[in-house]
């Protein structure tokens, strides 16, 4: 009997070791592959006291925090290059730990090895079955970005108004929109829009080409929409040179209301 329990604990152990062994070899940023074996040990000693053992988001930090720790079991991840309801690449998995989330508790972690991020990757990927059963599709390919200028940015206040951006982020892109306290996530979690004039940074990253991703893709397991069926590319840029301008002080809200509309010339 003694027999039997080990060579099925054996047994066990190598599957266990097998599967991570799998996912770690689907893993690739660049030229480095992953190792979730190498992952799990650095989770444990910087993750898990958010995330949780499971990958849940239920660690003994999680009750006080806000936002929430993410759930890894979902496969649902606000920063993706992918369209709405799609995986994440490797690479935004990647780029997340690398920069962190602004605005929470998740910081970045760029101290570490490019290899030990890469790792990590591997191992947070074996929480879902997602990312056995299915392949992420391309990442948005995104155009190239228009010159800024008022005009752009007066026709992005606009399309903020009219696309009903105001109804979370306000009339200004305070983050205080009538919708504003109302707003859950998919956890049914309370959370609160972005505020676009309160620093520097926002939740995936800081540049024009993050806010246009951000605006086709949508922040899955938030209330944030894609508006790839909604916008074309061009008034993407205008509404993404607007939040930045916001971002940066370079216009106040009601400067860019402002903005008169060019009168239609005369035929």
């Amino acid at each position: 009997m003694r027999i039997k329990i080990s060579l099925a604990g054996s047994a066990a152990l190598f599957f266990l070791v097998s599967s991570l062994g799998a996912v770690a070899q689907q893993t690739r940023v660049g030229n480095l592959g992953g190792n979730a074996k190498h992952g799990k040990a650095l989770y444990e000693r910087y993750c898990i006291f958010c995330h949780g053992q499971y990958g849940d988001g239920t660690g003994e930090s999680a009750p006080y925090l806000d936002p929430k720790p993410r759930d890894f079991t979902k496969a649902t991840f606000k920063c993706r290059s992918t369209p709405s309801g799609s995986l994440p690449l490797d690479t935004d998995l990647y780029d997340t730990i690398s920069r962190g989330v602004h605005a929470s508790g998740m910081p970045s972690w760029q101290p570490l090895t490019r290899e030990d991020r890469v790792d990590l990757v591997a191992y947070i990927k074996t929480f879902s079955p997602r990312f056995q059963e299915e392949k992420p599709v391309a990442g948005l390919v995104i155009p190239p970005e228009p010159a800024t200028s008022p005009q752009s940015v007066a026709r992005g206040a606009e399309l903020f108004q009219s696309m009903n951006c105001w109804l979370c982020h306000g009339k200004e892109g305070r983050g205080n929109g009538p919708s504003a306290s109302s707003l859950t996530d998919s956890k049914n979690y309370p959370i609160t829009p972005f505020d676009f004039t309160s620093g520097t940074r926002f939740k995936c990253g800081q540049s024009d080409q993050g806010i246009f991703r951000d605006l086709m893709t949508g922040l899955d397991g938030t209330p944030m929409p894609s508006f790839a069926d909604a916008l074309k590319p061009e008034q993407a840029w205008d509404l993404a040179h607007y939040i930045d301008a916001l971002r940066t002080g370079a216009v106040k809200p009601s400067q860019a209301q402002a903005e008169p509309k060019p009168e239609p010339k005369p035929n």
